[in-house]
């Protein structure tokens, strides 16, 4: 299963509390930075884009530098993601099929650019978390954001109503987190009965 959302969505709670209700649960997020590590070959594919100015000290890709001239560039991004998207879908399967060996019984590759990439085709459902915008920007502010950075990033993703016609499954986090606890449980027991 594919989990989304837009940026301060809440998609990684949903995800933690997927992962608390015994789903095998994984980020790819996560493996972006672990392709961007040093020697890695997301790091390659960024010197060659971007050229060293986009490395830390450590010669791994600084997200952050990254970020700032992607999300004010799409071509860039597209460039970007057509060397990345792939590294990251053989990873993703790989961890699917190391869930499915262990038994688990609901997997759940958390992805925040899953519909942008058009990779919906590769999961069995897709859940997005939805939340009101003006309470996502809040919510990046919390945690330092930059407002204006914030609405930059959500103009780079799928409009929520066009994302709502590709998922199979809405949360709608617009209360409290005992709210969207309540709102996963009852999606994971659907799932899983």
């Amino acid at each position: 299963m594919g989990l989304t959302g837009g940026l301060a969505a809440g998609k990684s709670t949903v995800a933690r509390m997927l992962a608390e209700l015994g789903a095998a649960v994984f980020d790819a997020d996560a493996i972006v930075r672990d392709l961007y590590r040093p020697g890695g070959p997301g790091e390659a594919a960024a010197r060659e884009l971007f050229g060293d100015a986009v490395l830390d000290a450590a010669g791994g890709v600084d997200r952050g530098k990254i970020a700032e001239i992607v999300f004010r560039d799409p071509a860039r991004r597209h460039a970007l993601e057509a060397r990345i998207h792939p590294l990251v879908g053989a990873e993703r399967a790989r961890r699917f099929a190391e869930a499915e060996r262990s038994g688990a019984r609901v997997a759940v590759a958390e992805a925040s650019q899953l519909l942008e990439a058009r990779t919906e085709g590769d999961y069995d459902r897709i859940l997005i978390v939805v939340a009101p915008e003006a309470e996502r920007v809040r919510r990046w502010q919390g945690r330092g954001g930059d407002p204006d950075d914030a609405r930059r990033r959500m103009a780079s993703q799928l409009a929520p109503s066009q994302a709502l016609d590709r998922a199979d499954d809405v949360l709608v986090n617009d209360g409290s987190i005992d709210d969207l606890r309540r709102k996963t449980a009852a999606l994971y027991r659907a799932w899983t009965s």
